[in-house]
């Protein structure tokens, strides 16, 4: 039996994973959770589409994980921590930006600010893969991939998992390129700036 306040945040993830979706674009799933790193763990993974029809283009993944321990640990400051991962394409002169790893994070801690958090850390890495030989012919690609971690702060940091959870799908959203939920995107317009 799990222990109450690790049940409710369980409880959040599967109201979530069963609720109506966050953004049109998000596809979240439950998967399987790592059993190392804490003594009770949940985990959500996503993917972030971008198109109109059965052939979108998945433009970033992601993994969540909340883990638990009752007893706490100092590292977190509390029974909760956070861990996530997201990997999204870039466009080649987004990733060239020299300033895009501190701008990502900061949209990490400006998704996170409502929910409440502590105890950040993490890492952005940007990657571009060329292909040679046989491969010489398919595109360079660029991509960003953010691991972090946090501890949910408040009184009972299970009742704010799913600001938790919208944090993290914002950030996806954001670094895929997508607008902010409820904004929609400009059309391209033939003959605008940089056809």
């Amino acid at each position: 039996m799990n222990p109450p306040p690790f049940q409710r945040a369980l409880d959040t993830l599967r109201a979530i994973l069963d609720g109506p979706p966050l953004r049109p674009e998000l596809e979240l799933e439950d998967m399987p959770a790592p059993q190392r790193l804490a003594p009770y763990s949940a985990a959500l993974s996503a993917s972030v589409y971008r198109g109109d029809g059965p052939d979108d283009a998945e433009v970033a993944t992601g993994r969540l994980i909340v883990l638990y321990d009752p007893a706490g640990r100092p590292a977190w400051g509390g029974e909760f921590r956070i861990v996530a991962y997201v990997r999204a394409d870039l466009e080649p002169e987004i990733a060239a930006d020299e300033l895009i790893g501190s701008v990502a994070w900061s949209w990490l801690l400006e998704a996170l600010e409502p929910a409440g958090y502590a105890g950040e850390s993490g890492t952005i890495t940007r990657a571009v893969s060329e292909g040679f030989g046989d491969k010489r012919d398919e595109p360079s690609t660029t991509e960003l991939e953010l691991r972090a971690s946090w501890s949910p702060t408040g009184a009972d940091p299970s009742a704010g998992i799913a600001a938790h959870v919208a944090a993290w799908c914002e950030v996806m959203c954001t670094t895929a390129g997508l607008p902010p939920a409820g904004v929609a995107a400009l059309p391209d317009r033939p003959g605008g700036a940089g056809r």
